[in-house]
């Protein structure tokens, strides 16, 4: 098991752009696998991007079934090169994020989705989703593009949360 450290901000890593994959070589294999197990070690992770280890590569993985609100998912997904193609509606969600451990809060987000990727065969896909998992898929992909929720927070005044410890 390949467990990756979470980069948590104000890691300037986590703001960079991510290269697109062109294939699919061993150190992609490597990429996914420590991906999905890091994801996977976290009881509460629904969702993590290549930037968040350390990997500035155009991947994210996601499991929507983990949250227990979360009714209509796809499962455990990897994509490579994700790309929302078509969306619509907006709906405000409460986000939290595993690099930004101590705050949660309210983003814009589109209510449905349509994403564009490869699998982890390299091989053309589409989903489309909404809801929870239209948000989380949105979160990840913003990762790969050095975007943070705490950068489309509504307001940093009003929105912006401190997560709550519990003892």
């Amino acid at each position: 098991m390949a467990v990756k450290e979470i980069l948590v901000y104000p890691d300037e890593r986590l703001k960079e752009f991510s290269e697109k994959v062109t294939e699919l070589t061993d150190e992609i294999r490597k990429v996914i696998k420590d991906l999905t197990d890091t994801m996977d070690a976290t009881s509460h992770s629904v969702g993590i991007a290549a930037p968040q280890i350390g990997a500035l590569h155009r991947i994210i993985a996601i499991d929507a079934s983990k949250n227990k609100k979360c009714n209509y998912n796809h499962g455990k997904l990897v994509l490579i090169n994700p790309e929302v193609v078509k969306w619509e509606g907006i709906m405000q969600f409460r986000e939290g994020c595993m690099s930004v451990p101590d705050y949660t809060g309210n983003v814009n987000r589109a209510r449905k989705v349509m994403v564009q990727y490869q699998n982890e065969n390299f091989e053309d896909r589409v989903i489309e989703t909404e809801d929870f998992e239209a948000v989380l898929l949105q979160h990840e992909i913003d990762h790969l593009d050095g975007i943070l929720f705490v950068d489309r927070i509504i307001s940093k005044r009003t929105d912006l949360f401190r997560r709550k410890k519990y003892r």
